[in-house]
């Protein structure tokens, strides 16, 4: 059964949305078989795509609304809620 969650969540990381957490974020999804949209200002994209995740330009601080729409969309967006939550485990 598929369902669609929404969630926002503030890029805690010093440096933004860099190429580390952007790479992080990929993998995290590499393996979810739900459809995984951010949503910053104005654009939304694949959050599966890592270009597509750095052309955000998502600074610290910045609000990111997350999208996921899918058979495993619950255990998704925890898991993403909770990296962002954990800073991608940078210090």
């Amino acid at each position: 059964m598929s369902e669609k969650l929404i969630n926002k969540v503030k890029v805690k990381n010093s440096m933004g949305l860099h190429t580390r957490p952007a790479t992080a974020i990929v993998k995290l999804l590499q393996n979810s078989k739900s459809n995984v949209y951010f949503t910053h200002k104005k654009d939304t994209i694949n959050a599966k795509s890592i270009l597509s995740i750095l052309m955000l330009a998502a600074g610290k601080n910045s609000s990111i609304t997350i999208t996921v729409d899918g058979e495993d969309a619950s255990t998704t967006m925890a898991n993403l809620v909770s990296a962002f939550e954990n800073k991608f485990d940078e210090n």
